[in-house]
């Protein structure tokens, strides 16, 4: 099975995306190391994934080298919402500061999937094709598929497994079943709870303190199966195929 980047759907092409898996990563604000180490697993298995940045850091130059990463953006707009202006005064320039941080993104993920008219219609005015904030788990039975917005020129991708809701939730790790799925396989990670390798949110949230201390954070990191061990055994149940 084929490892695909964001970008590369075509709704008019069922190949394009079809039996294919779409590895995602928001970032979140995570330190360098942690960013690392999930970096660190894309290149040892060399496949192609579509990361969404929250913040400058310098591993986006060693991400952009890498002709399988795609870069997209992952807009806070919560500030805004709040009447705290750290992004911008309003859906424009909050979008602008993104933009500013990756030029070439075409794909989006807003932090919380924020989504509204006015803000969809501002992804499509600064060049951003491809939104992924629509989530409906698998759990569901809904086949998902990518389908064109009101215009042709922003699509929406659904997707249908999260990390921090699977831990939320507690839902089996059956990657076998997931890989089963019929519809678009769309998956969002976040590098901390790859390091951490989360199995409960509870985990998550007792270790933020140290989210900035990687010494102190890998003492937390739990041993048995978890989002890490996830992640693994996807990746290699798609080479497989």
């Amino acid at each position: 099975m084929i490892f695909e980047n964001i970008k590369n759907i075509d709704v008019d092409n069922l190949e394009s995306w079809q039996n294919k898996i779409f590895i995602t990563f928001d970032i979140d604000w995570c330190s360098d190391e942690v960013l690392s180490y999930t970096l660190d697993i894309v290149e040892k298995y060399n496949i192609k994934a579509t990361f969404f940045v929250t913040h400058k850091t310098s591993l986006l130059e060693r991400m952009r080298v890498n002709p399988n990463i795609e870069l997209g953006i992952h807009p806070n707009f919560n500030p805004l919402l709040n009447g705290d202006f750290r992004y911008g005064k309003n859906i424009n320039e909050v979008i602008k500061y993104y933009k500013n941080i990756v030029p070439e993104a075409v794909s989006v993920r807003s932090h919380s999937m924020t989504q509204n008219s006015p803000i969809l219609d501002s992804f499509e005015k600064f060049g951003l094709l491809y939104d992924c904030n629509t989530f409906i788990p698998f759990s569901s039975g809904i086949e998902l598929q990518p389908y064109e917005h009101w215009t042709e020129e922003l699509i929406k991708v659904p997707y249908f497994w999260e990390d921090d809701i699977h831990c939320i939730y507690n839902w089996e790790w059956d990657v076998k079943k997931i890989m089963n799925y019929s519809g678009i396989k769309v998956f969002d990670f976040h590098p901390i709870h790859i390091f951490l390798n989360t199995e409960h949110l509870d985990r998550y949230e007792k270790s933020r303190e140290w989210h900035n201390c990687v010494e102190n954070l890998e003492k937390q990191i739990y041993n048995g199966f978890g989002t890490h061990y996830f992640l693994i055994n996807l990746i290699k149940k798609g080479l497989e195929k």
